[in-house]
């Protein structure tokens, strides 16, 4: 009867170490994508500032592929304001996924625990 039961929390330590180092990985990538993020947006209030700066007569050019566009000024700050608000939206994103991974690690962790408490006591 004891082997079983060493064999059963065996495999349930195996379990939660594999979970863990996932978790800790994903978490580690989610991590790296909310900076990589956090950086773009405020890339974009930089240029949304020196845009600002400018006057309404100068002309405006914004990039797509390989060329330049003439563009409107207020088309211009719309679509920075469009981009900042993705990446605001992709940041939170992230950030309630990497809230769930380590709510789901903790909830393996106690149900593991729970487990040991349970074999302990029927010993």
């Amino acid at each position: 009867m004891s082997r079983a039961v060493d064999l059963e929390l065996k495999k349930a330590f195996a379990a939660l170490q594999n979970k863990v180092l996932m978790t800790h990985r994903q978490l580690k990538v989610d991590d790296h994508q909310i900076e990589l993020y956090k950086k773009k947006r405020h890339h974009l209030e930089l240029i949304k500032g020196e845009v600002n700066a400018l006057t309404r007569k100068v002309k405006i050019y914004q990039g797509f592929g390989r060329m330049f566009l003439l563009s409107d000024f207020n088309e211009v700050l719309h679509d920075l304001d469009t981009k900042s608000n993705t990446l605001e939206e992709k940041i939170k994103s992230v950030q309630n996924n990497k809230a769930f991974l380590e709510r789901s690690l903790k909830d393996s962790e106690n149900n593991l625990r729970e487990m040991v408490q349970q074999k302990k006591d029927a010993l």
